[in-house]
């Protein structure tokens, strides 16, 4: 009789490194930063936590690759739709489809983390952004290139109330947006708001 072997297949590289980031983010939103370690993310993940240690100092360090790895794996196009509002609108709603966990986690589950970081949700958010500029920032420089709105008068604050009064939204209900309250936030707020700018 003939045994097979079963040899299990090293992971390295990217690939390896995905897959405990993957695993830190499962481990960050079923158990918030509080309860989160490099222990059950090593056990989640099928390694060892000096696998961790090797690439992240502590769990901090960690928890910010995670949520860079989660939003760099769920990229939001930015619309170009023709009109101001149909680019926020399209924009805001990719958002809530796939972004509202990422919400969340960056201020509702992580607890101690900024303490522990010396840092805020601000600051965090740019991290996440990094990679480019924010949506906002695209979606009005087209309505300005388009003649569709003037560039006098919309200031950093104005560009960025819609997105900013979606996420307050979110962080108070912790779920995504009927839209009915994105279509409000935009026609009854930002847009009345923009044309008076």
């Amino acid at each position: 009789m003939h045994l097979e072997k079963t040899v299990a297949r090293r992971r390295r590289g990217a690939r390896l490194e995905a897959e405990l980031l993957e695993a830190a983010w499962a481990e960050l939103i079923e158990r918030g930063y509080a309860d989160f370690t490099l222990e059950a993310v090593a056990r989640r993940a099928g390694t060892s936590t000096p696998v961790l240690y090797r690439r992240w100092a502590n769990k901090h360090i960690l928890v910010e690759a995670a949520l860079l790895h989660a939003s760099s794996a769920r990229p939001v196009e930015t619309p170009d739709t023709g009109t101001l509002r149909g680019d926020l609108l399209a924009s805001m709603r990719a958002a809530n489809e796939t972004r509202i966990d990422l919400i969340a986690a960056m201020t509702a589950t992580l607890g101690t983390y900024f303490d522990e970081a010396r840092t805020n949700p601000a600051r965090l958010r740019q991290q996440v952004l990094a990679g480019g500029p924010p949506a906002a920032d695209v979606i009005f420089q087209r309505a300005i290139d388009r003649g569709e709105v003037d560039a006098d008068g919309l200031t950093p604050r104005i560009r960025s109330l819609a997105f900013d009064l979606f996420r307050h939204e979110a962080l108070t209900t912790l779920r995504p947006l009927p839209d009915e309250v994105i279509e409000e936030i935009l026609d009854d707020i930002v847009l009345p708001l923009v044309r008076e700018a």
